[in-house]
């Protein structure tokens, strides 16, 4: 068992390398990197150099390059040389306006060195020559840059990615030389009654917790570091964008750390255990209400996150799926090439016959106008309404797909010799088909259940486009469309973990379920 788990570990950890180096290579190197730039209003509206020196600031947030500027370069070398009152010094000022000179800038010691310095580190020293007008002045964003530029290696940037997809927190992460008082302990939650791991001296003051929101538990523990969106979500952080609900936040009367137990209620909307350690001076509010320096936190809000909706939809989906397709498909196998047989058979046809996209709008119409359901989510009066046609159109193909594999299976087992053996035994077919054949056709179908449930997590792309769904797969969709570099890996790395871990306990799950696999040597032969 633990020789096995740890196989699947590892062979787990190298193909989820390979995905993302893979689509590292596809994104950054195979993919024009100026397709960035199609929505970018503050590109479009630079010229001449500015606009080039723009696309390096750019490609070196997008994680494409990195690159000096001549001008910075002088102002940390002439800072270490004079102090802060560098910018003053003549040499300083004559330095910095060389470059505008191009048949004079070679010649200057300062460039020399600049250029000598990072070309031993295997940068490309770059020149954009001024662009002038033909009577000599400079022509609007025409101003010269003297750049040392370096291409990212792709195998690195997939080191450093992985290097720091995790951070773990501890009692020593704030950097602060007051706070002496450092632990991670055990503690009685006062704000529940339940048990709660708290720190000081960790970033977040509760590091695992108890609440009334999905998943129900959470940590602070270890981080998640996906990346960071630089178009669709300008700069933030892309575990906040599909873990953090969108919406406004809601008040209620609480109890401020310092005044638990007090009976003092104020209204506020701040969920306390979220709560981060703030090194700024702290306001007379904040020393009345907070015994220490854990004072910022999170709003309370009542809309889902990303992750949230698609999780929901894609449950609810599953349930339902489960519910219908498994029953039905005996129900056909039962009555092979009877009434029913024949219609879950046209229904099985249909669903595969037909595109998605086509048969999702076909059953949106049908909502929409017969059931006055709405459409897409911005649009619905009540909220939840909204949920059930992304529901029923996920669901609907997967209904289908148990439907067919069941009735295959248990049409398989029907002939097979203890079913006979039962036969003449004097069971009846009920108890055949319900104690015997669907026991024995489920273990076909137990290996996917993992499967079904977490990516229940990742969203339905095509369904969650249609129906606007903000859910995780939404996001890749509109990343792809603003070509949001870092949350396409996000989701990548995202989506083939999930994929990986339901393979592993699929295979667990079947050998709980079938006595004649076993995953030690000594037991069913090692499958």
């Amino acid at each position: 068992m633990k020789k096995y788990m740890l196989k699947r570990i590892l062979f787990s950890l190298f193909s989820l390398l390979v995905v993302v180096m893979v689509v590292m290579l596809l994104v950054y190197n195979l993919t024009d990197r100026k397709v960035i730039f199609q929505t970018d209003d503050t590109w479009n509206k630079r010229n001449e150099n500015e606009k080039i020196y723009y696309e390096y600031t750019m490609y070196q947030k997008y994680g494409y390059l990195t690159f000096v500027n001549f001008s910075d370069y002088l102002g940390r070398t002439y800072r270490a040389e004079l102090g802060d009152e560098y910018t003053k010094d003549p040499d300083f000022i004559a330095d910095g306006k060389i470059i505008q000179k191009a048949d004079e800038y070679l010649s200057n010691p300062r460039v020399q060195q600049f250029k000598e310095e990072y070309e031993k580190e295997g940068y490309t020293i770059r020149y954009l020559s001024p662009v002038t007008f033909k009577n000599g002045r400079q022509k609007p964003g025409g101003r010269a840059y003297l750049l040392a530029v370096k291409e990212k290696n792709p195998l690195l940037r997939m080191v450093d990615y992985m290097k720091n997809l995790f951070t773990v927190e501890t009692k020593n992460q704030v950097q602060d030389e007051n706070l002496t008082e450092r632990f991670i302990r055990f503690e009685k939650d006062p704000y529940n009654g339940l048990f709660c791991i708290r720190g000081s001296g960790t970033l977040h003051k509760y590091l695992l917790y108890f609440d009334g929101r999905f998943p129900f538990i959470h940590q602070n523990f270890i981080h998640l570091n996906l990346g960071t969106s630089f178009t669709a979500y300008r700069g933030q952080e892309i575990t906040k964008v599909i873990t953090t609900p969108v919406g406004t936040p809601y008040s209620s009367m609480q109890e401020y750390p310092s005044l638990v137990g007090t009976g003092r209620l104020e209204e506020t909307a701040v969920d306390f255990h979220t709560l981060r350690y703030n090194p700024s001076e702290l306001t007379d509010f904040d020393k009345e209400r907070f015994p220490d320096r854990y004072t910022v936190g999170d709003y309370r809000i009542k809309a889902l996150s990303m992750i949230e909706n698609s999780f929901v939809i894609g449950i609810i989906a599953t349930i339902i799926s489960y519910l219908l397709g498994l029953p039905i498909g005996i129900l056909m196998a039962r009555h092979k090439d009877k009434l029913i047989d024949k219609i879950g058979n046209a229904y099985i046809i249909f669903i595969m016959a037909v595109p998605s996209l086509a048969y999702i709008f076909i059953f949106a119409a049908i909502g929409t106008t017969v059931f006055k359901l709405p459409y897409k989510f911005a649009t619905a009066t009540v909220p939840i309404l909204a949920y059930i046609l992304p529901t029923i159109s996920l669901a609907l193909p997967h209904i289908a797909s148990l439907m067919k594999w069941m009735r295959r299976y248990m049409i398989d087992q029907m002939n097979s010799d203890y079913v006979k053996f039962a036969r003449s035994q004097g069971l009846s077919e009920r108890e055949i088909f319900g104690t015997h054949i669907s026991k024995n056709a489920m273990i076909y179908l137990v290996h996917g259940i993992p499967a079904s449930i977490l990516g229940c997590l990742t969203g339905a792309i095509i369904t969650e486009r249609v129906y606007a769904v903000p859910g995780v797969g939404n996001l890749l969709t509109n990343a792809i469309n603003a070509h949001d570099n870092g949350v396409i890996i996000a989701c990548t790395v995202f989506y083939t973990t999930l994929s990986i871990l339901a393979i592993i306990l699929g295979d667990l799950l079947l050998a709980k379920y079938d006595p004649r696999i076993s995953l030690n040597k000594d037991k069913g032969g090692g499958r």
